[in-house]
């Protein structure tokens, strides 16, 4: 990974709108007294959901809120990846290279985007519609390569499946997530080989009789039990 470090260009001042600032309070009141600090992570996410990325007046915004130095907060949000630590496009993808995505293609899915969008890693397009950004493994290795969109993931990418998923998103449409593919889940690709048959539902079961069925075993074991001894 490259250099984490804020944008040099940063705004004036930040504020969590009303909405936001709601959020942040419910997230906070469920940590201890004390323990606020336990919500540096979810309010950064708000932030960035606010502003599109985070910002040094967001970090020391959320700092005051937290009680906490404002170092502490940039510490958190230079380390996680997720963290947007300059402006992006409306659109941000979000390549993971790591290991098993590199494996699988990822340099592929980055091409795709040199091809469809004209831009590499780390760059937004003039319009400020689209950036591309890499990605931290995305946890999903068994779907390698994997793209973020959002809080979207699309899964089993190649060179064309990413051109076609560039060229949907460039239409402004929403394609579906998970394994481009078709694949269910992780399941492995192609057809089944083994569990091919269709699986047979156990009977049903006649629960009011067997109900039935008890309360007679019981009566007869009672009725036996009170009878005089031969």
């Amino acid at each position: 990974m490259s250099s984490r470090a804020l944008a040099k260009d940063q705004p004036a001042s930040f504020a969590f709108n009303a909405e936001m600032m709601a959020q942040a309070k419910r997230i906070i009141a469920k940590y201890p007294a004390g323990r606020q600090a336990s919500a540096v992570i979810p309010l950064l996410d708000l932030a960035q959901r606010q502003e599109g990325w985070v910002t040094r007046p967001a970090v020391e915004e959320i700092a005051k809120i937290l009680d906490m130095a404002p170092m502490r907060v940039l510490e958190v949000a230079t380390f996680y990846t997720m963290f947007n630590l300059a402006p992006v496009g409306k659109t941000h993808v979000q390549i993971c290279t790591s290991v098993s995505c590199w494996l699988r293609g990822s340099n592929d899915v980055i091409r795709a985007c040199k091809e469809k969008l004209g831009i590499g890693m780390g760059q937004a397009t003039p319009d400020g519609l689209f950036s591309v950004g890499e990605l931290e493994c995305a946890g999903a290795c068994v779907n390698a390569p994997v793209v973020q969109v959002g809080d979207d993931y699309y899964e089993d990418l190649d060179l064309a499946g990413a051109g076609k998923l560039l060229d949907a998103l460039k239409r402004g449409e929403k394609p579906a997530v998970g394994s481009v593919t078709g694949r269910d889940g992780s399941a492995p690709a192609g057809a089944p080989i083994t569990l091919t048959e269709k699986p047979v539902p156990p009977p049903k079961q006649d629960f009011a009789a067997a109900k039935v069925a008890f309360e007679k075993a019981k009566a007869d074991a009672a009725a036996k039990a009170a009878a005089p001894k031969a």
